[in-house]
């Protein structure tokens, strides 16, 4: 479903491609796309994608919204700020748009960027907005967590903490995007200030049945922030826990 919604992400880097196995030139409206369609070729060639007799799917049955809510003439509630990385660039406005479940919680279902900064974070829009859709929090938070130390080659930049008064530097704009999201969430009392959810709801553990063999074993390392386990090592480039499968910060 998110390979999906990459592959038709338009940008303004439109160029051709081979595609494999045969080589055939198809248009790729962007470069997001085009990493889409290839990672969909390799999952596909994998049999990753294949769906089996009943095999359940937890977390599409966890979205409260497969598709964007569109609003009515009244319009919707949303939250915005500024951002700004002068070393790279970057200068636009983060917008969440919002809405009130059932149960009277307010929680963020979309994200959009506005201004002037790299189109390839469009992508990263659509995946998130759908990461907020999981009525379980811990899913957006785990997702977010993710980005806090992704770094970007000299985009690294001082910008205020949310919610305080101080100055603090950060890898990049995309963890400074993800640490206002946060904060939002934060402020909504759906996750704490560290990405981690208020209330569990479960959504993330793996239904009995499921879980296949990895090959992977666990190897002694540096502490892991998502499982608490001492297994994080260094491989090809990033850091990665051989308990959980976590990916951290790379480079």
């Amino acid at each position: 479903m998110k390979l999906e919604m990459l592959m038709k992400t338009a940008g303004d880097d439109a160029f051709d491609m081979p595609m494999p196995p045969d080589g055939e030139i198809r248009r790729m409206p962007s470069l997001v796309a085009a990493f889409a369609h290839l990672l969909k070729y390799r999952i596909e060639a994998l049999g990753a994608l294949e769906v089996h007799d009943g095999m359940t799917t937890p977390m599409m049955d966890a979205l409260f919204a497969r598709k964007e809510p569109k609003t009515g003439t009244d319009g919707t509630m949303s939250w915005t700020v500024d951002i700004a990385n002068a070393g790279s660039g970057d200068d636009f406005v983060l917008g969440l748009k919002e809405l009130v479940l059932p149960d009277g919680q307010r929680r963020p279902y979309s994200m959009w960027l506005s201004g002037v900064y790299p189109r390839a974070l469009d992508g990263l829009c659509k995946v998130l907005s759908l990461d907020m859709r999981v009525i379980d929090p811990a899913w957006i938070g785990m997702k977010l967590r993710k980005l806090l130390n992704f770094g970007e080659p000299l985009g690294d930049f001082m910008a205020r903490v949310p919610g305080q008064a101080k100055m603090q530097s950060y890898p990049s704009t995309v963890a400074y995007v993800a640490t206002l999201i946060i904060h939002r969430y934060a402020m909504l009392g759906v996750l704490d200030e560290h990405g981690y959810p208020v209330q569990q709801m479960g959504v993330l553990e793996i239904p009995e049945g499921q879980i296949k063999a990895t090959g992977i074993k666990a190897q002694t390392g540096r502490v892991c922030r998502e499982c608490g386990n001492t297994t994080l090592i260094k491989k090809d480039g990033c850091e990665f826990c051989t308990s959980c499968g976590a990916i951290g910060a790379c480079g």
